[in-house]
């Protein structure tokens, strides 16, 4: 019976300490996990895609996110934060969802899905900018970049829309 109750203390114990994670830690987890995720989609944009802008935004994406998910994994470390490995469950399956597109289907999927991406991205890393720490500094430093990208994927949907 105490074997049970120490258990069970020990598993409360690391719930609520998983529980407290900083909003900052927890921002950083989801920002690797989305750059993660933006470096696979900029690839299969390359592969996938029909348009050479859509290929070059692709290009782009992959380019920049890998950079960026350099240093939120340093900013991780540095806040001792275990840095994710790779995308989360929905990311994944976005992906696989794009992955069977190709040709022009693919090009207006992927540029609307990069627009509403970014948008959720901006309003995230804006929010975390506020914070005084590690996480605070990635997220001022990336906003720019993923604007330029937001810019991007809407010239890609405006294109697509007024070349019908």
């Amino acid at each position: 019976m105490k074997v049970t109750a120490l258990t069970v203390l020990a598993l409360l114990l690391a719930t609520s300490a998983h529980a407290a994670e900083k909003p900052s830690q927890t921002f950083l987890k989801k920002a690797i996990q989305g750059n993660y995720a933006e470096v696979e989609m900029g690839k299969l944009a390359q592969q996938n895609g029909q348009s050479d802008n859509v290929k070059n935004f692709g290009q782009m994406l992959q380019a920049d996110h890998a950079a960026a998910n350099e240093k939120a994994i340093d900013a991780a470390k540095s806040m001792g934060v275990t840095p994710p490995d790779g995308p989360n469950a929905k990311q994944k399956a976005d992906y696989e969802k794009m992955s069977k597109m190709s040709g022009p289907q693919f090009d207006r999927d992927f540029a609307t899905h990069m627009v509403a991406d970014h948008q959720k991205d901006i309003a995230e890393y804006t929010k975390a900018s506020k914070s005084a720490d590690a996480a605070g500094e990635y997220a001022k430093g990336n906003i720019p970049v993923l604007q330029k990208h937001l810019e991007t994927a809407r010239s890609l949907t405006s294109k697509k829309t007024s070349s019908r």
